[in-house]
């Protein structure tokens, strides 16, 4: 008896937990600025977005209210897909090589080069200024540290979407959620998703958010329960590289086909 109260109560708590979890829909920028915002990135110093406008080839300002601040921040760049701050350094992939931009003068310093790199797509840079780069075609996740490349991970299916957090690395997959340690040991948290994963953010400790650029918002926790918390695929509404502000609980989301970024509060 006690342990069929004690299953009912767990769960209980667990359905509790995921109802506990929206998103309310705050804002969306206008249409008319980004060519493809394949990536958007909160930075807390300025209290701005970066999106990259990968079409054009630049960088947009934006507000936390969806207004462009800047329309061509930075310029001259290829194809740019993810991006990470640190230290007065803005890094965002083209597709063979991780450009590094100075915020302060807003103009590209260098390029790293990849070798081999097909099409590296999303990057992430822990707090030693180790960078790792996803090359979504090759199915290969890349470091680079002191300014070069070499391959880190090999036999990543679609890899997308980068995290790091103290000395593990979290990757999307086409359609798995994975955690990689120090020794690069893999660990599955969720899989089965459908083919398409791309962004990924931590939300609270062992909890996040990630996205499939075809449309859907998955709240997911570090023991693999999952729940879609937003599904736009009906009205042709992507999510592609996110970010998120912890302090104000603010979701910002790219949608590439339409050409915004739509904000939600997470609940």
């Amino acid at each position: 008896m006690k342990h069929s109260l004690l299953l009912a109560f767990s769960v209980l708590i667990y359905a509790t937990s995921f109802a506990q979890h929206s998103l309310e829909k705050l804002w969306e920028s206008d249409s008319t600025t980004l060519k493809g915002p394949e990536s958007v990135l909160f930075d807390s110093i300025s209290n701005s977005l970066i999106v990259s406008s990968m079409k054009s080839g630049s960088v947009v300002r934006m507000g936390l209210d969806g207004k462009v601040i800047t329309s061509e921040w930075i310029t001259g760049l290829n194809s740019n897909k993810g991006s990470a701050l640190l230290k007065g350094l803005f890094y965002t992939a083209e597709p063979t090589s991780v450009a590094v931009v100075d915020i302060d003068k807003a103009s590209i310093l260098k390029r790293i080069p990849v070798d081999s790199a097909v099409n590296l797509n999303d990057v992430a840079m822990n707090s030693k200024g180790v960078l790792y780069v996803s090359d979504t075609r090759a199915g290969k996740v890349f470091r680079i540290k002191k300014g070069k490349s070499s391959l880190y991970l090999d036999n990543m299916p679609g890899a997308n979407g980068l995290l790091t957090i103290n000395k593990d690395l979290y990757v999307l997959t086409s359609t798995s959620f994975l955690k990689v340690d120090s020794k690069k040991v893999v660990t599955t948290i969720a899989d089965g998703f459908e083919s398409g994963l791309d962004g990924i953010v931590m939300i609270a400790k062992n909890e996040f958010i990630i996205s499939n650029y075809k449309g859907v918002l998955y709240y997911v926790n570090v023991d693999g329960t999952k729940q879609i918390l937003l599904d736009t695929r009906a009205n042709n509404i992507m999510s592609n590289d996110i970010s998120y502000d912890r302090k104000t609980k603010t979701l910002y989301v790219p949608s590439f086909g339409t050409n915004r970024v739509i904000s939600y509060k997470l609940k």
